[in-house]
């Protein structure tokens, strides 16, 4: 079999050695051609080059999210093919490892590159459906172009604290859980539309949601980890179903503090909920719009302002070797 193996030379729990070594295994048992991403967006060109050649079978990602979601979006560039689906195969190797973890692939990159071997020898596969978010047509966002999201994407609070680590990060900050509580202490305490929210959902031929303050759109669950620790925004989210949100319409510090320990006992079975959540389950088709500009992100990758997005569940967009 002919692979692709996109590298991710900044990914945060593996060494040069241990790529080496990784690379030296998948040789052993593949046609296989490594590249090391130099720029932001190249992982993305990969995958889309990987479709156009045409011969390449398999692209594997040794990376985190963000080199993940690159390389799905390369892959869909044109949309998924019915009948041609791409086949992607992933080694984490960044701090969480969301979409890998959520595939049941362990999560220390030598583990999981057997693993890997394993389920190609046994050609183990699975179909996965993805999310598509995109700008709302007739809006002022009505040009921002259609991406590709594997796990998650959120639309206010949660979106602005990924965009606070993302800044400490690019200041040569390391990406750690304590790191991440900080960043939400700080976008608590800065955000004015905590108490009364902004965001209206709306479906087809329903009633729409109003005053949300937070929300976060599931492809699959857990929505994240803390350390070995899965968080369920989300419990019934699948990569099997369309999309899932969990909506907060207060922010107060009494409701952070509930719905906060709510995610951290989360199960499941159960995640957050009372009389200020709102959770909906296998949505193909939804808006959030904001009566104000608002922090984006897609799997952990801040976008900056939107004001209004609209949401896709693609039930089947992605062939995974697990």
């Amino acid at each position: 079999m002919r692979a692709l193996l996109v590298v991710n030379p900044a990914a945060t729990t593996t060494s040069a050695r241990t790529r080496d070594v990784l690379i030296h295994a998948l040789a052993s048992d593949l046609k296989l051609e490594a590249v090391t991403t130099e720029y932001r967006g190249h992982a993305h060109d990969l995958g889309r080059q990987a479709v156009q050649r045409g011969e390449i079978e398999l692209v594997i990602v040794l990376g985190g999210d963000g080199t993940v979601n690159e390389v799905v979006n390369g892959l869909l560039h044109a949309g998924p093919a019915p009948d041609a689906l791409p086949r992607l195969a992933v080694v984490p190797g960044g701090s969480t490892n969301v979409f890998a973890r959520a595939l049941g692939l362990p999560n220390d990159a030598v583990e999981a590159t057997g693993a890997l071997l394993d389920a190609l020898h046994a050609g183990s596969e699975r179909t996965v459906g993805l999310g598509l978010a995109a700008g709302t047509p007739g809006t002022e966002d009505a040009e921002v172009p259609a991406r590709w999201f594997t796990f998650c994407a959120g639309f206010g609070f949660d979106a602005g604290v990924v965009g606070r680590v993302e800044q400490k990060r690019e200041r040569g900050r390391r990406s750690t859980h304590a790191l991440y509580i900080r960043q939400v202490v700080r976008q608590f305490l800065g955000d004015p539309h905590r108490r009364r929210g902004t965001i209206t959902l709306r479906r087809p031929d329903e009633k729409p949601v109003d005053g949300l303050a937070l929300s976060i759109v599931c492809n699959t669950a857990p929505w994240t980890y803390l350390g070995s620790k899965p968080v369920y925004a989300a419990p019934r989210a699948s990569f099997d179903t369309a999309l899932d949100v969990l909506g907060l319409t207060r922010l107060t510090p009494p409701a952070v503090t509930r719905y906060g320990a709510q995610l951290l006992t989360s199960t499941p079975e159960r995640g957050p909920h009372g009389r200020h959540a709102v959770s909906l389950h296998d949505l193909t088709d939804f808006t959030l719009d904001s009566q104000v500009p608002l922090p984006f992100q897609m799997d952990g990758d801040h976008l900056g302002l939107r004001t209004s997005v609209t949401f896709t569940g693609v039930r089947r967009a992605l062939r995974v070797i697990v």
